[in-house]
């Protein structure tokens, strides 16, 4: 295995000037006892590059990242380091309970050669904009990571209003991005963008969209850098930005549409749905879900293998196998 500092040392070579396109959020994989699968997940990696990523995210929302142990999370973000290889920026996700522990892992990202640390707003913040900016100052002053704010509905984060978001952004020069991805994510991109201390702030380089890329289209026309959803579709969402930035919108759209449905079923099922598509095209072994929510029945089994049949075309990274499921 290649040594990590020849990992780091690549990493750092990365122009993190910008960040942008389709930044997928990889699923945790677990194997058939819960346990978690590292070679598994730098499959995810390789599989997410493949597809034509233009950064990897690790851990998120989308990674049952409050699943992991602190140990597990260093272990498999140095997994996920050592398979991107500098390839493609490497977006660490750095959120926790309290902001000693993200402190600790935004020194994890500076070890890694991060292009950025996500870090979610906290919920416990919520109508309070001055301590907000104070909480995101504290962690600037802590990292040389351009820090991208990640603004959430809740429970996961109070979906701050766009004036306190820009009060942040104005005042933090380590806030170089925001993911926004509370509803909705379209207006809210607008009235950031637009805001006239947001225009002003020249450390500032722009906002991703989130929320599974199920607003993708209207985020990219309202000036998104791009979109960080989940995996499992990955080759179909850069065809999509692709086309988008081509001119092509009518092909943009056409992507879109097509893999809506599925994007909405996985908006139901959630980690569930997003591990059977990445076990059904070859990419992990198991679909174990650790994160409480419903979980796929056999009906269910059938519509999603309907669906991805029906998308069966634009799945070029790798041809779905149609296995038998587990119920």
């Amino acid at each position: 295995m290649r040594d990590l500092s020849d990992t780091i040392a690549t990493s750092a070579r990365v122009d993190r000037a910008r960040i942008g396109g389709v930044c997928p959020v990889l699923a945790t994989p677990f194997d058939d006892t819960g346990a978690a699968d590292a070679h598994a997940l730098a499959r995810i990696v390789e599989f997410a590059i493949r597809c034509g990523a233009d950064a990897i995210v690790y851990p998120g929302v989308a990674s049952e990242v409050e699943q992991l142990t602190d140990s597990e999370r260093n272990h498999l973000l140095d997994a996920v380091a050592g398979a991107v290889r500098g390839r493609v920026p490497l977006i660490v996700g750095a959120s926790a309970a309290d902001p000693e522990h993200t402190m600790l892992y935004l020194y994890k990202a500076s070890t890694l050669g991060a292009a950025a640390a996500m870090v979610m707003a906290p919920a416990s913040l919520a109508g309070k904009p001055d301590a907000l900016i104070e909480h995101y100052l504290r962690l600037g002053s802590a990292t040389t990571v351009p820090i991208m704010l990640q603004n959430a509905p809740p429970p996961a984060s109070a979906g701050f209003d766009m004036a306190a978001i820009a009060r942040v952004v104005a005042a933090v020069p380590a806030v170089r991005y925001v993911k926004e991805e509370a509803m909705p994510c379209g207006q809210r991109i607008s009235a950031l963008l637009t805001r006239p201390e947001v225009a002003s702030a020249a450390h500032f380089v722009g906002v991703l969209g989130g929320a599974g890329a199920r607003y993708i289209l209207d985020e990219l026309a309202r000036g998104a850098l791009g979109s960080m959803p989940a995996c499992e579709l990955t080759d179909i969402h850069v065809a999509m930005v692709n086309a988008w930035r081509a001119g092509n919108h009518g092909y943009a759209r056409s992507l879109y549409n097509r893999s809506l449905p599925l994007l909405n079923f996985q908006a139901v099922f959630r980690w569930a749905v997003t591990k059977e598509v990445l076990r059904r095209r070859g990419v992990i072994d198991d679909a174990y879900v650790r994160a409480p929510g419903p979980r796929l029945d056999a009906q269910d089994h059938v519509e999603l293998a309907t669906m991805l049949d029906e998308i069966a075309d634009l799945l070029g990274a790798l041809a779905p196998r149609k296995t038998q499921a587990k119920v």
